[in-house]
């Protein structure tokens, strides 16, 4: 219809025809029209025909359409069961890989990890083909086993992780940790990690453990090590990261504990510290610093080095794991030295302290390696804290020492005037100090970062020598003779002089140190020299030999000086002299520079005196009876029984 008007529009709508077309048009409609009316009958006949011929058709039609139905049924049919085939084979398969895989993993890991994990993984795609023919009938029940053997095949990955793990983290022999070479080496490589570089490896911004020269001892055969990470990415895989997470940290933690027992590592308390004594003390921090070398250059970076290894390429908090495996070891290879500086203190223990301070300084860069990140902090803390807490300790001790040195009240007397033994103990102590210069500088700074360090020390130095000279005062006024008291305190100043000028603290102290303190030896020989020999000197004394005071004129007859004066003198010298020999020749001045100077002095003063006393008034006692008596000394006799002062000979007062 649409087309037709369509057409019937254009017609009207077109240019007109020619007048001969339309006319011959109209003849053939005429013509039409006058056949159809003659041929009406046949027409009707025809139709009839017609009619019939449409009847039979339809019915050919409608016996012929169930065969054309059932045509197309068969070769759907057909197309169905080759469809039904191929999902029966493809289901076969899958059987058969399920079946094939089940043989293998109940077989378990042990024999070939790698058959078994690849047996897995065939079930685990089994699993999932299953899981898309929801239409398959007994496809739930299939499903149920397969997944029934998948979570048995977990659990016995996690056995034979388990059991490779505790098989073995076995100790390190002691005799292989005390002959190690050498020390590990450390490098500084902002790039290098020292764990796999995934997202859940540890990312160390400035620091790694690198590979050292000579390798850290084997904490596990590098054989199980592969293993070891296929079991553990599987586990993670799984989801059983807690569990390989607790079995990895279990294991080491044991193995790593048990190397420090064989060791000789125990925990120890401020009572154990204090009930020990001196010597074992030092015995014990020998030990305790070897230890911790051991465990900073081996044990430590071993377990890290382990760590990183069997989680390597898999995203799991291994820092966690390593920071909790070490802990408890860690804080045990402490606990000596934390005890002992926290246990009373006492100037014997200042230099084990710094024996142990100076390992714990030394292996500072290797704890901030190790454990550096985030989960260690409190190992990392504990370090350093102690590392404080020594150094406080150290210089509390300091000022222990000076209180001790000034306070000192024992009851050691010197009856010779020789050097005290508290001054023979705080120089000893001095000298010792500078066998730990370099640590002591260290620990300064601890405190002082930037100060002089050498500053810092000469401020302790100087400290404990006042505290030393103060005590030696005090000690001076004991002696009841003031001539032993200035031998005393020239001796003792003399010592603290003089081994300063032999030690590197003279570099400390300074000259003027030492040329005030020479000052005071000077002082008290000189004051010696007065309280000692002035009345000796005094009797000799030309001018003491006048009752007037006034010089003696050779004639006598004409002075008022009577021989019996002068027989007087001469026995006062003796008597005088004698016991100063018979004393002092008990006193000690142990250095013999001092000595000479000493008995030089003393030679200087007295020899010129009783030379020029017996050369005046010697006649007057020559033509005695006895002469000797008044004559006892010759002046060689004299020269040399000077030789014999501060000699000690004998002890006693």
């Amino acid at each position: 219809m649409k087309g037709f008007m369509d057409g019937w529009s254009s017609g009207r709508t077109g240019t007109a025809e020619p007048p001969e077309m339309m006319e011959a048009l109209v003849q053939r409609v005429r013509k039409l029209r006058a056949s159809i009316e003659s041929s009406e009958g046949y027409a009707e006949s025809t139709a009839a025909v017609l009619g019939s011929y449409e009847q039979r058709l339809s019915d050919i039609d409608a016996a012929m359409r169930p065969i054309q139905v059932s045509r197309q049924a068969a070769q759907r049919a057909h197309d169905n069961i080759d469809r039904a085939i191929r999902a029966a084979n493809d289901i076969l398969a899958q059987v058969v890989t399920a079946r094939e895989a089940e043989a293998t993993i109940l077989k378990g890991p042990h024999e070939d990890l790698e058959s078994y994990l690849k047996a897995v993984d065939r079930l685990k795609e089994v699993a999932g083909f299953f899981t898309l023919k929801d239409n398959f009938n007994n496809c739930e029940r299939f499903l149920n086993d397969i997944n029934i053997l998948l979570s048995k095949s977990s659990l016995m990955i996690e056995e034979e992780f388990k059991n490779l793990m505790i098989t073995h983290s076995t100790p390190v022999e002691p005799d292989l940790l005390l002959g190690w070479p050498s020390k590990p080496k450390w490098a500084i490589d902002g790039d290098t990690e020292a764990s796999g570089g995934n997202s859940g490896d540890s990312k160390h911004p400035s620091k790694s453990l690198a590979t050292t020269i000579d390798r850290t001892p084997a904490m596990i055969l590098p054989r199980i090590l592969p293993l070891l990470n296929a079991l553990a990415q599987r586990l993670v895989q799984d989801g059983n990261q807690q569990s390989c997470y607790r079995i990895y940290r279990d294991a080491r933690r044991s193995a790593l504990e048990l190397s420090l027992r064989k060791l000789g590592v125990e925990k120890l308390s401020k009572d154990d510290v204090e009930r020990m004594k001196l010597d074992a003390l030092e015995a014990k921090i020998g030990k305790c610093t070897q230890f911790m070398r051991i465990a900073m250059r081996l044990l430590l970076p071993g377990e890290r080095k382990l760590c990183d290894e069997v989680f390597d390429g898999i995203s799991f908090n291994k820092d966690q794991c390593f920071a909790e495996l070490a802990g408890t070891g860690v804080l045990t290879l402490l606990s000596f030295a934390d005890a002992f500086a926290k246990s009373k203190r006492s100037p014997e223990k200042l230099f084990l302290l710094l024996d142990i301070y100076e390992v714990m300084h030394e292996f500072g860069s290797e704890v901030e390696v190790i454990f550096q990140d985030s989960f260690c902090s409190e190992i990392r803390g504990a370090a350093l804290g102690l590392l404080k807490l020594l150094a406080q300790t150290a210089q509390e001790t300091f000022v222990d020492f000076e209180e001790i040195i000034e306070k000192d009240t024992s009851k050691t007397n010197v009856h010779d005037g020789t050097v005290h033994p508290l001054t023979i103990y705080a120089i000893d102590y001095v000298k010792c100090l500078f066998d730990y210069q370099s640590t002591l500088k260290l620990l300064f700074q601890e405190f002082e970062t930037g100060s002089d360090t050498e500053f810092q020390l000469g401020v302790v130095l100087i400290k404990i020598m006042q505290a030393l000279q103060n005590n030696l005062d005090g000690k001076s006024k004991q002696y009841k003779d003031p001539a032993l008291m200035c031998i005393f305190l020239a001796n003792n100043v003399h010592y603290m002089v003089t081994s300063v000028r032999r030690s590197e603290a003279k570099n400390i102290l300074g000259d003027y140190w030492i040329q005030r303190h020479r000052r005071i030896v000077q002082q008290n020989a000189n004051q010696y020299k007065r309280v000692a020999w002035g009345k000796v000197v005094q009797t000799l004394s030309v001018q003491g030999a006048s009752s007037t005071g006034m010089s003696i004129p050779s004639d006598l007859s004409s002075s008022g000086v009577s021989r019996a004066m002068i027989k007087e003198r001469f026995k006062s010298f003796n008597m005088q002299f004698g016991e100063l020999h018979a004393k002092q020749s008990l006193w000690t001045i142990p250095d013999q520079e001092l000595r000479e100077t000493l008995r030089l002095a003393i030679a200087e003063v007295l020899l010129p005196a009783y030379r020029s006393f017996v050369k005046r008034f010697g006649n007057l006692v020559e033509n005695e009876k006895k002469p000797h008596k008044y004559l006892k000394y010759s002046l060689e006799g004299v020269d040399q029984l000077l030789g014999e002062f501060f000699e000690g000979q004998q002890s006693g007062e």
